[in-house]
């Protein structure tokens, strides 16, 4: 068994394994134990009774957390002409088209979310292979596909979360900062939750929502109670 060392054992110290806490009990037991030198983010784990192997039952999407990431997100536009310098005006840090196209085949990745108008995406599937694997593409599913270049950039600036479910059938995401209060956190991961639910597939059988824990980035994971947040 491998050892435990003090700063982990520390952090664990106080927390039940298997017990399922209330949503505010544990984001203040998460808080407490962020101890890093930077601001953690706090995390959650979502387990969904889904098999995404099958095409039914795949879960994604997005959701705007109300109280924003607290990270500074850069973000990319594939835009031409009126749409370019909407998107810019919006506060896009990245616009372009075939220029852009080269710089990303030429290794250059400075930013943090993509989004295209429509009109682009021909352009925008050379890069499929770079940008697929890294969470990147443009999608319509999840709105960075879109001639709404404005709202769409705004969402990524203040605070937009994409999500999808793992081949465990987890979902991952990041819902604040550790120096975000409870109250803003919980607002966050009930927000964010609500648009999980509501991304439930047409194939999904049985109970849906089976487990939830949040965790800091360096810190322990707690259980929680879903009822705790769904009520």
């Amino acid at each position: 068994m491998a050892k435990v060392g003090k700063r982990v054992a520390a952090a664990r110290d106080g927390i039940e394994r298997e017990k399922l806490y209330p949503l505010g009990e544990a984001l203040g037991l998460v808080k407490e134990r962020a101890k890093a030198k930077f601001d953690e983010t706090v995390e959650v784990a979502i387990n969904l009774g889904v098999d995404p192997r099958h095409a039914d039952q795949m879960v994604r999407g997005v959701c705007v957390l109300p109280n924003g990431t607290g990270k500074t997100v850069r973000v990319a536009v594939f835009a031409r002409g009126d749409k370019a310098e909407e998107a810019k005006a919006a506060g896009a840090d990245i616009v372009g088209a075939e220029e852009l196209v080269a710089e990303i085949q030429g290794g250059k990745i400075d930013f943090d979310r993509c989004i295209a108008t429509p009109d682009m995406m021909p352009l925008v599937g050379r890069l499929g292979k770079v940008l697929g694997p890294r969470g990147l593409m443009p999608n319509p599913k999840v709105g960075t596909v879109t001639p709404d270049v404005t709202a769409a950039v705004n969402d990524a600036k203040g605070g937009a979360v994409q999500f999808r479910v793992e081949k465990a059938g987890i979902v991952h995401a990041g819902v604040g900062k550790a120096s975000f209060t409870e109250e803003q956190l919980s607002e966050n991961l009930k927000a964010l939750l609500d648009a999980v639910i509501k991304a439930k597939p047409s194939g999904a059988k049985g109970t849906y929502l089976k487990r939830l824990a949040v965790s800091s980035t360096m810190g322990p994971g707690v259980k929680i109670d879903p009822a705790s947040v769904t009520a």
